[in-house]
C-alpha cells in the first residue's frame, strides 16, 4: 500500500506546499498520496501529517505548529519559530538534500553546511511569514511593498474570494510543484556552485600575505560568490587569532578581462563598506582616473567608492594598495 501524507484542506500556504514536496524526495514517501482533511479520523489513518491536528510528535510523524504552547526553532542559534515547512525540513531536511544531489560527489561535512544554508536562504523566511513574524521592528516601516515572494506566489493560486472552489487539490499540486522546484534549484545552485566557490576563497585568503603584506588584500584568480564565504572563513580565523587583520579589498577579472577592486562590506548585504574607495576617485573614469590615482589603466570607480576597475591585475593591485593608505 502506498504511504499517505495528510495535510489540511481549504485554502493552502507555502508551508506545507514545501513540506509534502520535500517528503516525496524521500524514498519512503516518493509514492505517497496526498490527503487534505481536517477530520481527526482521516487523519489518524494518514502515514505522517504536516500543518494540520495540534501535535508535534517526531515519533508519531505529526508535525503541526498551530498549538497552543508550540515554540519550536531550527537550533539553539535560531529566533524563529518554526512552521511545517521547518519542522519536516529540521527532521529530514539533510536525506531530502542527499536525495536531490543523488550521484554528485557531496561529503557529509559538506551536507551539514548545506543543510544549515539552506535553511538560512530559503526555509526561514517561510517560517517567518507563515508565523506572521515580522523581518523588522515594529516602528519601522518598509521603504516599499514586496509581494513577489514564494509565500505570496503559493497565496496567489487559491480562488479568489469571488471565484468558485473549484479543484483545490489541483491548486495545491501546482502549489508543491511551484516550491519544490525552488527548493530543488536552491539546493542544487549552493550545492554545485556556491559550495565550491568555498575552495577558491579559502585559498585567497590563505595566500593573502603573498598578495600584500598587509593580510588585507584578497586576490582571486577566477571570479566566484566570495562574500558569505569570505565573512565565515575571516570568523573562523579571528576565532583562532584575535590580531587576525581585517580584510579591505578583493580582487577578481571580470568577464572583459579587466580586474575588479571592490571593497569588503562590514557584513554581508550590507552597502557600507569596511574602507571605500578614496573620495577623490568616485565618478572618476579613465585617463582622468589614471591621472588622478597616479595608476595607468584605470578604467572606474563607482561613485558609492565599493568598487573600481583596472585594466590589469598589477593595476588593480596597486588601486587596492594606494587605496589602504588613504583615510
Amino acid at each position: 500500500m502506498p504511504k499517505t501524507i495528510g495535510t489540511h484542506s481549504g485554502t493552502f500556504h507555502c508551508d506545507e506546499a514545501l513540506a509534502c514536496y520535500m517528503l516525496r524526495q524521500l524514498d519512503e514517501y516518493k509514492d505517497a498520496r496526498i490527503v487534505r482533511s481536517r477530520d481527526p479520523v482521516t487523519l489518524e489513518t494518514c502515514d505522517i501529517v504536516v500543518d494540520v491536528g495540534g501535535v508535534y510528535d517526531h515519533v508519531a510523524k505529526r508535525y503541526d505548529h498551530h498549538q497552543r504552547g508550540f515554540d519550536e526553532q531550527f537550533s539553539n542559534n535560531y529566533k524563529t519559530k518554526l512552521s511545517s515547512a521547518g519542522l519536516i525540513y529540521k527532521h529530514y531536511g539533510k536525506d531530502v538534500i542527499e536525495a536531490i544531489l543523488s550521484g554528485e560527489a557531496v561529503t557529509d561535512a559538506e551536507i551539514d553546511i548545506l543543510y544549515k544554508k539552506i535553511y538560512e536562504v530559503l526555509i526561514e523566511g517561510i517560517d517567518g511569514n507563515d508565523n506572521g513574524i515580522s523581518q523588522y521592528p515594529d516602528d519601522i516601516e518598509p521603504a516599499y511593498k514586496e509581494s513577489t515572494s514564494l509565500p505570496s506566489r503559493v497565496s496567489r493560486l487559491n480562488p479568489w474570494w469571488n471565484q468558485p472552489d473549484g479543484d483545490l487539490d489541483s491548486r495545491f499540486t501546482k502549489a508543491m510543484e511551484i516550491t519544490g522546484e525552488e527548493f530543488y534549484e536552491r539546493v542544487r545552485y549552493f550545492a554545485l556552485a556556491w559550495l565550491p566557490g568555498r575552495k577558491v576563497v579559502e585559498q585567497g585568503f590563505n595566500d593573502r600575505f603573498e598578495i600584500d603584506s598587509s593580510g588585507q588584500i584578497v586576490l582571486f584568480d577566477q571570479y566566484c560568490p566570495w562574500k558569505d564565504h569570505l565573512d565565515t572563513i575571516e570568523e573562523e580565523a579571528l576565532a583562532k587569532n584575535s590580531n587576525t587583520p581585517k580584510l579591505i579589498y578583493v580582487l577578481y577579472p571580470d568577464t572583459s578581462n579587466a580586474w575588479r577592486v571592490q571593497a569588503v562590506p562590514e557584513k554581508p548585504g550590507s552597502f557600507v563598506s569596511r574602507h571605500a574607495l578614496p573620495e577623490a576617485w568616485r565618478g572618476v573614469r579613465d585617463d582622468a582616473l589614471s591621472e588622478r590615482a597616479g595608476i595607468e589603466g584605470c578604467i572606474f570607480v563607482h561613485q558609492s567608492g565599493f568598487i573600481g576597475g583596472n585594466k590589469t591585475r598589477d593595476g588593480a593591485l596597486a588601486l587596492a594598495r594606494k587605496a589602504l593608505t588613504i583615510d
